[in-house]
């Protein structure tokens, strides 16, 4: 640590680090546009300029490092001409359309102008002008003439996004940021330019001339769509969902959010939303009255139970639904007599219920991992926000090992692939597994053959000091799922790795916890999809795209006597008997279990929309015209307190609660033959019905590639 004087107070300051560093941890404001506390210092700005004493003229505070001694005034005469000489000079080109500009009210440029610009302009020639671009659906760069180089967009492609989408051409007045070649911005991370843009060059092309920023209020709430469980902060105006930012939290989504989370809010107010409930009479849809429609649920239930016992019954429920609706949904399945209830959709292997699974670390600590195994995942479009932490930690020397059936662009370098048919990920894992033994000297769990690429990774995951071996989604789905978990164990054990999943959905954690799956005797999701159940219950999805049957579930729902779909959306039509319009969640409160065990909680942004209602209360409701005890909560948190009886400390699931230790007994369980049986994994834009209604998602090149594959399949 040294000591500088700044302001004329004294400020101890880590050696090595910036001006701007110390004033930041001092509280002092120092104007500023390039710089950026997530991006590497750029220095071209100069709006920094402050005044140290011995140095011959101004310094950027951003890019002059500290030293002992140092003399340091931000307010001095010196440093405040110098600052208004850059206002000035940033202001010659700058466009005079702050009252039609989306920037307005929430731009740099703007507030910093008050305080060091001008009352008027000595420049008299023309303003120079910058073409508009066409990037792509999510980003408008309509206004570039308003761009000053900051290039903090660029930086933040080739840094945090790790893709290089936008450069600066040309020199001087001609300078402009761009795209290459006419080629549009793809990253699942994009979004994020527009926050960490100080002017109005770029926008949101969704919310573009939609309001003004006074007009809108803001509310805190959770991202359902990946285990990140980013903060957001959510905007709205006449109880309609304009637009979404992010809500810095360092532990969990840093200052970023993924452009799933970003544009998804466009399928809230589309016209797909369902608003009134609906019951299909004579092969039409009637629509009728919330105490109509659960009437006829409540005594077709009871019917059918009646009819065929209680086994006939049954719930596919959403790991995207609260933590309140997916406890509630169990018991009332339970309460019938039926233990048929399950999250799992699009898995192949169901194994007991016992032990939460769950990330086995920190999100935070993927920043600074040494090593990495990542098996059945391509984390960068199945958790954009974890992928951008291991580059991170890639970036500071972590070695990251893949085990995976398709060469995928993770924005690095992966240290070792073992690139594998599906079929043969359990028997890879294994030859890792002997590798390690081997090195060891010691028994491997199963034998196996050691291939070189086995002997690569085995040898970069017993080097480092903070390791993990993460399994993504279709390793969870695969058929082969608690052997694949079985042999992560070993290896992590063997190496001092921790064990996780990176968990499939919002609350894929909060649906184990809330027994949203069945115990013993109950069907698990594929049975209950193989046919045979009399009703059935869809808690926030569309068996056709979220669930591993595909479009046979519909032939096997549409042979039930009874199908219930509880969605925001006007979901399952041709085969359903019963919609009932729910709120999706910025209409009601509730809570999510993060990858990572952190519960956070959240209210209603909106009011729900129409006849649309929370669909904890719809299964309040329902439980008490089918007279189920236990079913008395007047608010959601309620329902949470009987869930984690007021134990969950701080926010966190207790670690007693949290395990993804095997449930294989022995080794000689572990099965590593072939298995012609697919992972079946969404595609970023596929992951749940509000991210495929969001119009903008759609448009993109990762939505396009999407269609194109399953037109080839279908073909």
């Amino acid at each position: 640590m040294v000591e500088i004087e700044l302001d004329g107070k004294k400020v101890e300051a880590i050696e090595g680090s910036m001006i701007m560093h110390a004033a930041e941890n001092a509280g002092t404001y120092i104007p500023h546009f390039c710089y950026h506390k997530k991006l590497s210092i750029a220095a071209n700005c100069r709006m920094c300029l402050v005044d140290v004493e011995k140095m011959p003229k101004p310094m950027p505070a951003c890019a002059t490092p500290v030293s002992q001694g140092m003399i340091v005034r931000t307010k001095s005469e010196k440093a405040i001409k110098a600052q208004q000489s850059v206002m000035e000079f940033l202001l010659i080109n700058h466009p005079l359309d702050c009252p039609i500009c989306d920037q307005g009210g929430e731009c740099q440029l703007q507030d910093l102008a008050v305080g060091y610009g001008g009352s008027t302009s000595r420049y008299e020639e023309e303003k120079r002008v910058v073409f508009h671009k066409d990037v792509g659906p999510l980003i408008s760069m309509e206004e570039m003439s308003r761009c000053i180089h900051c290039t903090r967009c660029v930086r933040f492609g080739q840094e945090v996004a790790g893709v290089m989408e936008l450069g600066m051409s040309h020199r001087g007045e001609h300078a402009e940021i761009e795209t290459f070649l006419g080629q549009t911005i793809d990253s699942e991370l994009s979004g994020n330019m527009i926050d960490i843009c100080p002017v109005g060059a770029l926008t949101s092309k969704p919310f573009r001339y939609s309001a003004r920023t006074w007009e809108l209020g803001r509310r805190k709430s959770i991202s359902p769509h990946d285990s990140t469980g980013a903060n957001l902060i959510i905007q709205v105006k006449n109880n309609k969902v304009m637009r979404v930012v992010p809500l810095e939290n360092e532990e969990v989504n840093e200052c970023w959010i993924s452009d799933r989370d970003r544009f998804s809010y466009e399928a809230l107010n589309s016209t797909e939303r369902l608003t009134t409930p609906m019951i299909k009479h004579g092969g039409e849809w009637k629509t009728v009255d919330w105490q109509t429609a659960l009437e006829y649920v409540a005594n077709g239930l009871k019917q059918i139970k009646a009819d065929h016992g209680a086994a006939s019954l049954g719930a596919l429920v959403s790991p995207q639904s609260t933590l309140e609706e997916l406890f509630l949904a169990a018991g009332l399945i339970r309460g019938l007599g039926s233990d048929n209830i399950d999250y799992r959709l699009r898995h192949a292997e169901f194994e007991p219920a016992g032990q939460v699974r769950w990330l086995g670390t920190s999100i935070a600590s993927l920043s600074n991992l040494d090593r990495a195994l990542i098996v059945g995942s391509n984390i960068r479009k199945d958790h954009p926000l974890f992928a951008q932490r291991i580059r991170q930690a890639v970036r500071k020397g972590c070695a990251v090992n893949a085990i995976n059936s398709i060469a995928i662009d993770a924005t690095y370098t992966p240290a070792n692939t073992a690139l594998v048919d599906f079929k043969y990920w359990a028997k890879t894992l294994a030859e890792v597994a002997a590798a390690v033994a081997a090195t060891k000297g010691i028994d491997a769990p199963v034998a196996a053959t050691v291939t070189d690429a086995a002997k690569n990774i085995a040898a970069s995951m017993l080097g480092g000091e903070r390791k993990a071996i993460l399994l993504g989604n279709a390793a969870a789905h695969h058929p082969h799922a608690s052997s694949l978990l079985a042999l992560a164990n070993w290896i992590g054990q063997q190496t001092g790795a921790t064990v996780g999943y990176l968990t499939e959905a919002g609350n894929t954690v909060g649906a184990q916890l809330a027994g949203a799956q069945p115990a013993q005797s109950g069907l698990n999701a594929g049975q209950m999809l193989a046919g045979g159940l009399k009703a059935v219950i869809l808690l926030n999805n569309e068996p056709e795209f979220d669930t591993a049957a595909g479009t046979k579930a519909k032939v096997v729902l549409g042979q039930a006597q009874m199908v219930v779909s509880m969605s925001p959306f006007k979901a399952n039509m041709d085969f359903c008997d019963v919609v009932l319009p729910i709120s999706p969640f910025t209409e009601t409160s509730g809570s999510f279990v993060n990858a990572e065990g952190r519960l956070q909680s959240f209210h209603a942004v909106v009011k729900p929309l129409a006849e649309t209602r929370p669909a904890w209360k719809v299964f309040r409701v329902l439980a008490n015209m089918l007279d189920l005890p236990g079913f008395d909560f007047d608010a959601s948190t309620d329902v949470l307190n009987k869930i984690t009886g007021q134990s969950a400390e701080l926010g966190r699931i207790p670690t007693e609660k949290l395990s993804n230790l095997s449930t294989l007994a022995t080794s000689s369980a572990i099965d590593i033959s072939e298995t012609n049986i697919q992972p079946v994994t969404a595609a970023i834009y596929q992951v749940d019905g509000i991210v495929r209604r969001a119009s903008s998602l759609q448009m993109t090149a990762d939505a396009k590639l999407t269609r194109n594959a399953l037109q080839e399949v279908n073909a």
